[in-house]
């Protein structure tokens, strides 16, 4: 990696380990469906009028059905279930169980006779670094709610589909305009939910800055970020942060809202990073090849052909 991209690099995966903690500290006071108006409206309100700006938004609306499915699979349903989840479940848990999305990815690559091939060197360090933050986390299932396990499974199903719709139905769309109009039709969703679920009273400061940060760090600024570097490193090298993401939760879960933190994280640290150097080793076989990936709803798809790449990224 260049200087440029190692920063990068670094700033994603602090920019998308932060979510789970700031949605915990979000929904402790305003209810899940409030808290994913304010995130998708924030991000829209600074995503929207640049797509306008760039002629971005017209090409988007001929496919206007997959924008919807697209929407509803990586936005609408998976923030709203995350949340609730995440009103019973540690976000350290929360974290280790989306990191499963590659994974699910993978499995519906297959399921769809995808052309998408994953080498032994590249397979041995995912399963590593999957390895590595399960140890992270420490899961005791028995003892989570089984009813925030089973939407937190939806979530990783939805952030598995949602980058598969982005490649199939939506390839070509600018990224951009895809992303501020999913952003903008879920807010208009959730707007009467939310005003029907409002909170009784005015929320603390934690909460409205933890609100502006989901919305403007983690949504606006993470989508511009993330295209950059996959621009520098590719999107195979980019798909690690999904691992090194829920090391940064489990910290972050540890020191601000002191959720156990045990050898056996420290130890899987280690293995996150040995499987991500394993991961960032490989290179595909194949002239042409399309990956995807979604982290903390974040779709990203890549064709690479010959020695040109173009990039479809979108953040949700």
């Amino acid at each position: 990696m260049s200087r440029r991209a190692l920063i990068l690099f670094v700033l994603m995966s602090l920019i998308w380990g932060i979510p789970y903690l700031f949605i915990r500290v979000a929904v402790a006071e305003i209810a899940p469906s409030v808290l994913v108006f304010a995130r998708t409206a924030t991000g829209a309100a600074i995503l929207l009028p640049l797509a306008l700006l760039r002629g971005d938004v017209r090409p988007v609306l001929s496919r206007w059905r997959w924008l919807v499915a697209f929407a509803a699979a990586e936005i609408a349903i998976p923030w709203v279930l995350l949340a609730s989840a995440e009103e019973r479940v540690t976000s350290s848990l929360a974290a280790l169980l989306i990191a499963g999305v590659p994974l699910v990815g993978a499995i519906l690559g297959v399921a769809t006779a995808s052309r998408e091939r994953v080498g032994r060197r590249g397979a041995i360090g995912l399963l590593v670094g999957l390895v590595g933050v399960s140890a992270i986390v420490g899961v005791d299932v028995d003892a989570a709610n089984v009813g925030a396990i089973l939407e937190i499974g939806l979530v990783v199903v939805g952030y598995a589909v949602g980058p598969a719709i982005l490649a199939r139905r939506l390839a070509g769309a600018p990224s951009l305009g895809v992303m501020s109009l999913s952003l903008g039709m879920s807010a208009l969703v959730y707007a009467p939910i939310a005003l029907v679920q409002r909170p009784a009273s005015m929320p603390s400061t934690d909460v409205f800055e933890a609100v502006a940060i989901l919305g403007v760090v983690c949504t606006a600024v993470a989508f511009v970020l993330f295209g950059a570097l996959v621009a520098d490193i590719g999107p195979v090298r980019g798909t690690v942060i999904t691992y090194v993401n829920p090391a940064v939760a489990a910290v972050l879960g540890a020191v601000v809202l002191r959720e156990p933190f045990t050898i056996g994280m420290a130890v899987g640290f280690g293995l996150v990073i040995v499987g991500s150097v394993l991961a960032t080793s490989t290179t595909s076989p194949a002239a042409s090849t399309a990956r995807m990936i979604a982290v903390d709803g974040a779709a990203v798809v890549a064709t690479t052909a010959g020695t040109g790449t173009a990039v479809e990224e979108s953040r949700a």
